[in-house]
């Protein structure tokens, strides 16, 4: 038997081993990184929202106090009810009223940055609502957070407490088409300084305020 004989011979004997543990070898070398790139990319992407929520709710957080209010009423008009803002030095606690089929409810704004919410802010407007809520309920709303004890106090209560990301899917409930994540500012009421918001009309759609029916001005759709 030549040479090339014991050659050939010993290649298909060995060959698919010789084959397999390439392979295997290919595999333990490059399958780390692989493995390395597809973590980097779902890192990627799930932080890419998350800076896009935190981005949204730095935003928040850098309005003026009335600003915020006039926010939050334009955000819950959105999400079908009638809002006006109400706030003033002397608000018993609302700052924003909400109707819906015949029933009022009532939000409280906090434009928190590091400050939570505390047990006894809570119990403030719970006690400025006793005398108001007839079927309907009370939201505090607040772009930081609220301490465990404030939560605990509204278990057995009619009150909703809405953090900062709680908010955010409060707007994105509205199909974020109030959630500005560049700035764009809303159209502003020239009446009153309420927020424009866009409503169906009998005819062709038009920009109603936010405060109505306090304020009942409205502009058509160009």
């Amino acid at each position: 038997m030549d040479t090339n004989q014991i050659f050939e011979k010993l290649f298909s004997t060995l060959g698919p081993y010789v084959i397999g543990f390439a392979i295997l070898m290919f595999l333990l070398e490059l399958g780390p990184l692989f493995i390395k790139r597809w973590k980097n990319n779902k890192s990627f992407t799930e932080g890419s929202k998350w800076r896009s929520d935190q981005e949204l709710l730095k935003w928040l957080r850098n309005m003026k106090p009335s600003e915020f209010e006039n926010y939050v009423a334009h955000l819950f008009a959105k999400l079908g009810y009638n809002a006006q803002t109400v706030g003033r030095s002397h608000d018993g606690g609302v700052d924003v009223e909400i109707q819906k089929d015949g029933v009022t409810s009532y939000i409280q704004c906090k434009k928190f940055i590091t400050r939570e919410v505390k047990l006894g802010d809570v119990r403030d407007f719970y006690g400025a609502l006793a005398s108001k809520l007839a079927g309907g309920k009370g939201y505090f709303i607040t772009t930081n957070k609220f301490t465990l004890d404030a939560e605990k106090f509204v278990e057995d209560k009619p009150i909703e407490l809405v953090d900062g990301f709680q908010l955010i899917r409060y707007i994105k409930m509205a199909g974020g088409e109030v959630a500005s994540k560049t700035g764009q500012q809303t159209k502003v009421c020239p009446v009153c300084g309420g927020n424009l918001v866009e409503r169906s009309g009998k005819f062709d759609p038009f920009y109603g305020c936010s405060n109505y029916p306090k304020c009942k001005y409205s502009v058509n759709i160009k």
